[in-house]
């Protein structure tokens, strides 16, 4: 696997583990409806954290593990920023990670 996907999946994975710490991890699968939602970050029909737990890390796996081509300019970050409560460690660790992968996906 090439190094960018390594580097990727081990970041989804940090992401992951992040949004557990945060207690911002479902169990619950949101509607069909609500995950095709059309605007960007599903922002008509989910929360950010849910969008990233059920958008976002599945699709970016998906193409982790078929070695895809990987989106070419990712703006996750601000999107975060604007969204989650920065006042914890955790959302702070969550906005960095996400940053990062905006810079891995964007170079």
């Amino acid at each position: 696997m090439n190094n960018i996907y390594t580097e990727l999946a081990s970041r989804l994975l940090e992401v992951e583990r992040v949004l557990r710490k945060m207690n911002c991890w479902s169990d619950i699968t949101p509607s069909p409806e609500a995950l095709t939602s059309t605007q960007p970050f599903a922002v008509d029909t989910l929360e950010f954290v849910e969008w990233l737990q059920f958008v976002f890390l599945p699709r970016i796996h998906l193409l982790v593990e078929a070695a895809a081509p990987l989106p070419q300019n990712c703006q996750i970050a601000p999107m975060a920023e604007e969204s989650i409560n920065r006042s914890s460690h955790q959302a702070a660790e969550l906005i960095k990670l996400l940053e990062s992968i905006d810079t891995l996906l964007s170079n």
